[in-house]
């Protein structure tokens, strides 16, 4: 069952991660969690190769397309719902992809200090308005 009401790691409504590809564990675009999430898909997160391969070396392979769980395969830039014991592992072995906060789950507060989501908070290009 899906929560109500998620909240992110600012204790704010959720944002949307991603909805092309559509991601969360309920395939909804959020990282909404529930009782039936063992894997507590609760990080929003922007995918590089360097973690894609990680994961793939770890038995979870992000990259190929598994249609029958309407999972089309990942490639760098990605946004995706991460289990947060797996951003954990990667932030570990020095390869966490970015996280975007506002679309992190608290869930993850539980399994991620919030020091190590903000050290890897994706930051927007600040873009250059001079001509």
């Amino acid at each position: 069952m899906v929560e109500a009401n998620p909240l992110n790691v600012f204790g704010e409504p959720i944002t949307p991660c991603s909805l092309q590809p559509l991601t969360g564990f309920y395939r909804d675009g959020y990282c909404t969690t529930g009782s039936d999430d063992s894997g507590r898909h609760v990080v929003c997160a922007i995918m590089t190769m360097e973690f894609l391969i990680f994961s793939f070396e770890r038995g979870n392979d992000l990259i190929t397309p598994r249609l029958q769980y309407r999972f089309p395969g990942l490639k760098p830039g990605d946004r995706w719902c991460l289990c947060a014991l797996r951003w954990k592992e990667a932030l570990e072995a020095g390869v966490a992809p970015p996280v975007i906060l506002e679309s992190t789950n608290e869930a993850a507060l539980r399994y991620v200090r919030m020091e190590d989501l903000l050290a890897h908070a994706h930051r927007e290009e600040e873009k250059n308005t001079s001509d």
